[in-house]
């Protein structure tokens, strides 16, 4: 069972927690309730991205992305929130049912919203995401098979799409 999307209410407190991911480091912020944020940062290593304050759902979040890198855990069940346009949210929750491993094109999830004309709108929602792995927006490719865009560098999306596979 997949998590749902729901608007973020951006008013509340935050915690914070870097993860050392074999790509780089990756940035976790949530609420108390559910994750706001997994974005690749051009920090430094870090040592350890978790304190006693740390919210337990960033926590949470920090344990399943390592599990993922490890390659034990092909699906995510924490709490998240993405704050977007009902569109917007529409093409994140149509993301997440990407199988692990397998991959679609802008045109597939446009389809998948029932807006097969809604090409670019569904490559500017997916460049949006700001919960990356997650919402699995590497798993987009052009129609031509190729490696499209991807926020955190092509560089990554090959290594993820690569590590996918290896461990499917």
């Amino acid at each position: 069972m997949q998590p749902s999307i729901y608007q973020a209410d951006l008013n509340t407190n935050m915690s914070k927690a870097e993860y050392q991911s074999p790509i780089g480091v990756i940035e976790i912020v949530g609420t108390e309730e559910a994750i706001v944020s997994i974005l690749f940062t051009d920090t430094e290593v870090v040592e350890t991205g978790l304190t006693d304050s740390t919210f337990q759902v960033v926590k949470d979040c920090y344990n399943e992305l390592d599990e993922y890198f490890n390659g034990t855990r092909k699906e995510f069940t924490i709490p998240y929130e993405n704050a977007g346009t009902e569109f917007r949210r529409t093409v994140w929750q149509a993301l997440t049912d990407i199988p692990y491993a397998q991959t679609a094109s802008y045109r597939d999830i446009a389809r998948s919203v029932g807006n097969e004309k809604a090409v670019r709108a569904v490559g500017t929602a997916n460049g949006k995401n700001k919960l990356s792995i997650i919402i699995p927006c590497h798993r987009i490719i052009g129609s031509n098979g190729t490696l499209t865009g991807y926020a955190g560098g092509l560089w990554r999306k090959e290594w993820l799409l690569a590590h996918e596979q290896k461990n499917k």
